[in-house]
């Protein structure tokens, strides 16, 4: 079952999040979530099997520019993860016809995602479920 997140599914969701992004734990990003939550350029999914909590998605709006767009807003994919015993059955798949349904609401015609150069897992994932890529960048830093 696939539903979209209220505030009261913040925490369920950062613990997810957790688990995705490692360096953060579910209680530094509980705020954020509920505030993620409610703010109407955003949406988070969440997938349940037999009433568990598996996995989520989160999108939202981007109006700056989005590589390999042309249009404004773009749906944005910026997160999605399924628990690794639930992987390959077409969860994250559903999560994220979730988010181009939402999106399309939201009047999009593009959607768009990224992930790091090493992460071949999502890389797989985002051209098995369609999306092509656009690009290939190496992001700088320095400090002043």
């Amino acid at each position: 079952m696939i539903c979209k997140a209220t505030i009261n599914d913040a925490l369920i969701v950062a613990q997810l999040a957790a688990k995705l992004w490692p360096h953060h734990t579910a209680e530094e990003m509980l705020a954020d979530f509920e505030e993620t939550i409610q703010n109407e350029t955003c949406a988070v999914f969440l997938c349940y099997n037999n009433n568990v909590p598996i996995g989520f998605a989160q999108c939202g709006l981007r109006h700056d520019y989005v590589e390999g767009t042309s249009t404004s807003p773009v749906g944005y994919l910026e997160g999605i993860y399924v628990d690794p015993p639930y992987r390959k059955h077409g969860y994250a798949k559903r999560l994220l016809t979730a988010c181009e349904a939402w999106a399309k609401e939201q009047g999009c015609t593009e959607f768009a995602s990224d992930c790091e150069l090493h992460n071949t897992d999502s890389l797989q994932f985002h051209l098995n479920v369609g999306f092509e890529e656009a690009n290939r960048i190496i992001c700088f830093r320095k400090t002043l």
